[in-house]
């Protein structure tokens, strides 16, 4: 990636993104501590969490399936009408 690809991607200068992430970083950190949240909490919900949609077997899979088949059916024709409304207003 040229230095432009790469100032598009991140959304500005290297050093500029990198800056305010750490500001970012800092920021969030003080309030996850005031708030006493640990890290490590965070990362054992979230282990606890896939240990229980594993749990669950085979059926949560085939309910999602279901919620994305069922929104699909009103999702996809609404997209494709406002697609073409707005191809004809251009």
């Amino acid at each position: 990636m040229a230095n432009g690809g790469m100032e598009r991607f991140l959304g500005g200068s290297p050093g500029r993104v990198a800056l305010q992430l750490l500001v970012l970083c800092i920021v969030v950190g003080m309030i996850l501590s005031a708030l006493n949240i640990d890290p490590r909490n965070i990362v054992h919900w979230i282990v606890g969490l896939i240990h229980r949609i594993a749990a669950m077997g085979f059926g949560a899979v085939e309910e999602f399936g279901r919620y994305i088949l069922l929104g699909a059916v009103v999702v996809i024709p609404v997209w494709i009408i406002i697609r073409l409304l707005n191809i004809g207003r251009r």
